[in-house]
């Protein structure tokens, strides 16, 4: 901008000057196709009518396209009154009284963006597309919410945990923003919905029936039992018959047993589904048999497969409350292009908005002072503000404040001015403040002392709102306080600091009081250039179009050597500055390869405006992307923090769109966790799971618990995860919303009791008569007082809980005093005989844990693919609030030290045997004994292998479970990616994994003698392993993204470093393979050390009580 420029005026202030040696060229008023300063012609229904008429008032007002809508209603409200229309309306009230609604096939939409200017709504689009001369906008008296809408508000509320109209903690409308945009997404999906298909929620996958499932298959044919009230029928089918074939077949077989069955005569297949008995889960829709993962878990676990006929559930119990808001369009708050925008070359009177791309100065903010109730308790500190801005992880330009004496009140009144020009600055850059104290003083060159200071609070300002405008004005921030070490909250400080929230606790919170640049005109972020100026200024200048030569050259060869070592290495591997400017250079090559995309878009300089420009040509003009195949690691690779670009992550999204819903249910807890790299509470991420939980009753369930895991644990992203749980309990259905209510209920009911118990034994390991019998009494109490009749288990929603069995019930022995809980099955056509047991706990973060056995499906999903059953049992667990939850409890299941313990005391950790022996006295043939030794086997060579791997330690008796069939399976993940505990200052562990002589004694060895089984297990290791060193990417992605999200242990990239080594990254296979039969041998070798581990362990539950060892 070289004749016109933004200008300090004051330290308040900035507005145009004008340069006086130009004058400006006029540009004549077109028509409106022509130019973006054109008018648009509209009538306005007003929300009077004229007295004693029943026919509202209408205006006709030539609209300027460059108008906002405030304006807008302004003009309207002003011609309103100079033609004298119902004076005593339109002076008593302001043009805000009002809102704006416009009709499109059929739907009301409202014009809800007051900032928004005309000429980029979706109904001029609309409008030219219907080819209108006039269009027509109603302006009606803004709705006050009913008794019922209020009422209904609440309810969400205590479902979520969160009072989501509380906007008291904002300092823009971005919240309620928010929740209007997001009606628009709910309703599309509302009408696509297939209402039956939602009501059963078949539970099916897209991928072929593994090899050794396909080997339980007798010719293509499976048995199945299928039930009608007291008779059963079994009837033979094909895997590849659909339910309805098995229906017709079912008739077809008992034609002439209807009566019998009790099926009336004038009734047909048509009218009837089948489910599975016990679980409330459907066989229902088009897809085979051999598709449904119930069919595939019977096969599995060698299980009959029974079924019950009945009729179908009634869609209706899914009615969803009719809203009272208007729909939102998707351009709503979407800026205009630089032309539309720009003030170059047009009139002063006709400039309203000014295009961010004019501003050519430098980015500044006044930092005013600090306001702190309490004083840190350290006197003689000084203190200095570090103020950075920040797109994703990159750093765009920082500055900081002089020191001064650490005082209640620390005022600065100077002004910071950065490196970047306003124009350069992203969609999603925030402005990051840090509060630092010292205790010498520094000033902005010195480098002494850096080891003394210390980061004590933070707080984060998007400069560009939710809107694309620029912030302007005067903020008061609350900041946040940095965690000490060893505080809870210390974990989550990576993912926290990214927050865009402030601290709801003002009255005890550090204030920050800051001033931005005031412009005359609000200034906007354009969405884009006219592409038309764009190609001419590229082909002309060479630098990106399509026919320009830079950045699309050939490369040459020793070049393209480098170019596929950089895109070959893992995520976790630096990028050199040389490595970053060959990518960039080479774009257009880079563009051709999607693996090459996250190290492209790493190197980009976001704070380049050019270069933010060509990469969003870049990706639009690319179709390498869309036409390739579906690599999910690579996708939720940029979905993490690194990249806040909106198109970028878009364009992910995109890609995963392609996903079932069984792989969306499989990384469901890592896209949740990506909902806090996003910028802002609306993203193409938000509507994805928006969109796919309000298909799928399933996917919906999960979603619920992990969102409300999250509000009640993360203060820094509460809001943004109420967004979009309100959205999703808006449209859910009734029957769903009475099912969390119920769920919601027992939950709180039973944190209640478990408070209560712990409070009675607080700092006692055993347990009492006295206080199982307290237990019992409250617990009796509750059943008697209005618990839930039944209500679905939250960490399996087909699995229906209902009255609590009270005197199987009991208080475990440990430190959070968990409960041991036993409920009888809800559903009346269970065969299942033993009840559904869960271990609730209160004091304990289980998202560890959940994010361990959903990493241990990932792994059985994949070694599925190689057709390989390692039998893991990754069991129920899922976090349910501030620190509770609830886990399985796995039927026919001990652990080891159980096993040890009850045989010859405390020495058993010593006797190879014993395992052995337990395991044959719980056979009753050796066929099963048999049986029961290869699933140990390979249960053991699973977890051998996800347990090293993941470098899960503290591993002992007491965390190592085994069921009467033999399944192997480890419980209690608090110690992962090699963060092993200590013993009198010597690590515990002193084996890569847990094999020790009982183990192989099962195997048929013992010493350094093999056995045919021991080969075998060696087999199966090796496999394994070969088989997720070919997913190592994936698995460093999942684990890097919840590096940020609240892990204990997971705090650094170093912790991440554990697993390349682990699946030696860089390595040949057969290096590799060498590398694991290592391993196993120093297992055996050094098996004698885990035995005294052990002993240890079982000499201190002893003391401490043995039922700790029931779980």
């Amino acid at each position: 901008m070289d004749r016109e420029q933004p200008v300090q005026l004051s330290d308040e202030e900035v507005v145009v000057i004008r340069d006086p040696r130009h004058r400006r060229r006029k540009k004549p008023i077109c028509p409106l196709s022509h130019t973006t300063m054109d008018q648009v012609c509209v009538e306005f229904v007003l929300p009077t009518a004229a007295r004693g008429g029943s026919s509202p008032d209408t205006l006709q007002i030539q609209v300027a396209g460059n108008w906002t809508v405030e304006q807008v209603k302004a003009q309207v409200w002003l011609k309103a009154v100079t033609s004298n229309l119902c004076p005593e309306f339109y002076q008593r009230f302001s043009p805000d009284h009002c809102i704006l609604l416009y009709q499109k096939k059929g739907t009301v939409c409202e014009i809800y963006d007051k900032h928004q200017v005309f000429q980029t709504l979706d109904c001029i689009r609309y409008w030219r597309a219907l080819k209108k001369d006039v269009g027509r906008i109603q302006m009606v008296q803004r709705p006050q919410p009913t008794d019922q809408s209020i009422q209904y508000q609440r309810y969400l509320n205590q479902l979520m945990g969160y009072d989501v109209t509380d906007v008291s903690n904002v300092h823009d409308d971005e919240l309620e923003f928010t929740r209007r945009k997001l009606l628009t997404p709910r309703r599309i999906e509302l009408n696509d919905r297939d209402p039956r298909l939602y009501c059963m929620d078949p539970w099916v996958t897209c991928k072929p029936l593994p090899q050794h499932l396909l080997s339980k298959v007798s010719n293509g044919f499976i048995l199945v039992v299928i039930h009608i009230r007291t008779v059963s029928q079994t009837i033979k089918v094909s895997i590849d018959d659909t339910p309805e074939q098995v229906l017709s077949s079912f008739f077809a077989k008992t034609a002439n047993k209807k009566a019998l069955l009790g099926i009336p005569e004038n009734m047909s297949e048509n009218d009837y589904v089948l489910r599975v008995c016990g679980r409330e889960e459907f066989l229902y829709g088009d897809k085979p048999l051999q598709n449904f993962n119930w069919i595939r878990q019977s096969l599995k676990n060698g299980e009959e497969i029974h079924l019950v006929l009945e009729m179908p559930p009634e869609p209706d119990l899914d009615v969803v409350q009719k809203e009272d808001w208007a729909q939102v369009d998707d351009c709503t708050g979407v800026a205009g292009t630089h032309e539309q925008l720009t003030i170059d070359e047009k009139d002063h009177e006709r400039v309203f908005t000014i295009s961010m791309w004019d501003c050519n100065r430098k980015f500044r903010v006044k930092i005013l002072g600090l306001d702190i109730p309490t004083l840190p308790k350290t006197s003689e500190l000084i203190v200095y503000i570090e103020a950075s801005i920040f797109h994703g992880q990159q750093l765009l330009a920082q500055e900081r404040t002089t020191s001064k004496p650490f005082t209640e009140e620390v005022l600065w009144n100077c002004w910071l001015e950065f490196s970047i020009k306003i124009k350069d600055l992203p969609k999603g850059a925030r402005l990051n403040l840090q509060v630092v104290c010292g205790k010498q003083i520094q000033t902005p060159n010195s480098k002494t002392g850096k080891s003394k200071n210390r980061l004590l609070y933070y707080v984060n300002l998007l400069l560009i709102d939710h809107r694309s405008l620029l912030r302007q004005g005067e903020f008061i921030l609350h900041m946040w306080k940095m965690p000490e070490k060893n505080e809870e909250s210390s974990s989550s400080i990576n993912a926290d600091k990214l927050t865009s929230a402030t601290n709801p606790d003002k009255a005890s919170s550090m204030a920050i009081a800051i001033l931005l640049d005031k412009y005359c005109y609000p200034v906007a972020l354009p969405k884009s250039r006219d592409m038309g100026k764009d190609l001419a200024r590229d082909v002309g200048g060479g630098e990106e179009g399509e026919g320009g030569v830079r950045g699309q050259r050939e490369m040459p060869n020793h070049l393209r050597k480098q170019f596929e070592a950089i895109v070959s290495t893992d995520p976790l591997h630096p990028l050199s500055p040389e490595d970053k400017e060959l990518l960039w250079h080479f774009r257009h090559e880079c563009m051709k390869h999607p693996r090459a995309y996250p190290k492209l878009l790493g190197s980009v300089r976001w704070g380049k405006q050019e270069d933010v420009l060509a990469t969003h040509r870049l990706l639009e003009r690319s179709s390498a992307w869309d036409s390739s195949g579906l690599d999910v690691g690579l996708a939720m690779q940029l979905l993490d923090c690194h990249y806040s670009d909106a198109q970028v992550r878009s364009m992910a999204v995109r890609k995963l769109e392609t996903l079932e819903d069984d792989d969306v249910l499989r990384y469901l807890l890592q896209l949740v966790q990506a909902v806090k790299f996003e910028p802002y509470h609306d993203s193409a991420l938000v509507r994805f799971l928006l969109k796919r939980a309000l298909r799928s009753k399933r996917i919906g369930h999960f979603l619920f618990w992990f969102l409300r895991s999250e509000i009640a644990q993360s203060m820094h992203y509460q809001q943004r995860y109420a967004v979009l749980l309100e959205a999703y309990l808006r449209g859910c259905g009734e029957a769903m919303l009475l099912d969390f209510r119920k769920q919601v209920e027992m939950t709180e009911a039973l944190q209640k009791v478990t408070r209560e118990v712990k409070a009675m034994s607080a700092d006692k390991y055993d347990i009492t008569a006295q206080v199982v019998f307290q237990l019992r009494q409250k617990l009796e109490a509750l059943q008697s007082s209005g618990l839930p009749e039944s209500f679905r288990v939250p960490y399996d929603p087909g699995l229906r809980a209902g009255a609590l069995l009270i005197e199987q019930c009991k208080v475990m022995a440990s430190k959070k005093k968990p409960l041991w809980l036993q409920f009888k099955r809800a559903d009346p056509t269970t065969l299942c005989k033993d009840p559904i047991g869960i271990i609730f706990k209160d004091g304990d973060d289980l998202r560890q844990d959940m994010l361990i056995l959903q990493i241990l499906r990932i792994m059985e999903s994949i070694w599925e693919t190689e057709s390989l059953d390692l039998c893991l049992l990754p069991y129920g667990c899922i976090s349910s609030g501030n620190r509770i939850g609830m886990i399985e409890i796995v039927k026919d299941a001990t652990t080891i030290a159980n096993i040890q313990q009850s045989v010859v005391g405390s020495t058993g950790a010593f006797k190879d045997e014993i395992l052995y022996q337990w395991l044959r006295d719980k056979c009753v043939s050796e066929d099963k004994f048999q049986q029961a030794v290869e699933k140990f086997l390979f249960s053991c060579g699973g977890y051998c292998v996800a347990t090293y791997v993941l470098g899960i330690g503290d591993r002992h008796n007491d965390n190592i479970m085994i069921t009467e069939s033999g399944n192997l399976f480890h419980i209690d993940f608090g110690h992962i990616l090699g963060n092993y505990k200590s013993f009198m200052g010597i690590s515990k562990e002193w084996v890569p994994f847990v094999l020790t002589p009982d183990f192989l004694y099962v195997m048929g060895t013992s010493g350094k003698k093999s056995s045919a089984n021991f080969q075998k297990f060696q087999d199966v290791c090796v496999k394994a392993y070969l088989a997720l060193r070919h997913h190592t990417n994936l698995l460093i992605i999942l684990f890097s993204m919840m590096l940020m999200t609240g892990m204990p242990q997971l705090t650094s990239k170093e912790d991440i470093e554990y697993i390349r080594e682990a699946l030696t990254v860089g390595r040949s296979e057969d290096e590799a393979q060498r590398h694991l039969l290592d391993q196993i041998e120093i297992c055996r070798e050094k098996g004698w050390m885990v035995q005294i581990n052990w002993f240890v362990h079982l000499v201190l539950g002893i003391k401490q009580g043995v039922e700790k060892r029931s779980t």
